[in-house]
């Protein structure tokens, strides 16, 4: 009998569901379709039930952090814009149950001087930025280590 596969949420923010077409040079060209396929691929692997969800709505955000903190659900999130500025998502995060793992496509910290922020870091297990999609899987492999104690 095999274990059952552990669920993790996959969060993405504003404007993520554009991969592909926004602003390749620093996005990449896969779409929101590949990075999806990309995590649900890489989570069977690693005996991860992967979902991953796209809003641009602060308030839905906010409820599928209150969802995964309730269900103990690990979370790997890219709040996107949020990252800076948003409190709500910020204390939403602090009430997690398992881990949770930022992420960010492109490194913030080469960027704009308004990305070096990030309210969600201080509350997050930890962050991985500037890998491009391959944020996403270096994140899910941190978090099937750590749900089985690796």
């Amino acid at each position: 009998m095999s274990t059952p596969a552990t669920r993790v949420l996959v969060l993405n923010g504003p404007n993520l569901g554009r991969l592909g077409s926004r602003e390749p040079d620093v996005y990449g060209s896969t779409s929101y379709a590949g990075l999806v396929e990309r995590c649900t691929a890489l989570g069977a692997e690693l005996g991860l039930s992967v979902e991953v969800r796209e809003t641009n709505s602060e308030a839905e955000m906010v409820g599928w952090l209150h969802e995964a903190a309730d269900a103990k659900t690990p979370v790997v999130i890219n709040p996107g814009a949020f990252t800076h500025y948003s409190y709500a998502i910020r204390d939403a995060a602090a009430q997690r149950t398992a881990p949770l793992v930022e992420v960010h496509i492109s490194n913030p910290y080469t960027r704009e001087t308004f990305r070096h922020t990030s309210v969600i870091a201080a509350v997050a297990s930890g962050t991985i930025a500037g890998f491009g999609l391959g944020s996403y899987e270096l994140a899910l492999r941190a978090l099937a280590e750590q749900l089985t104690g690796r």
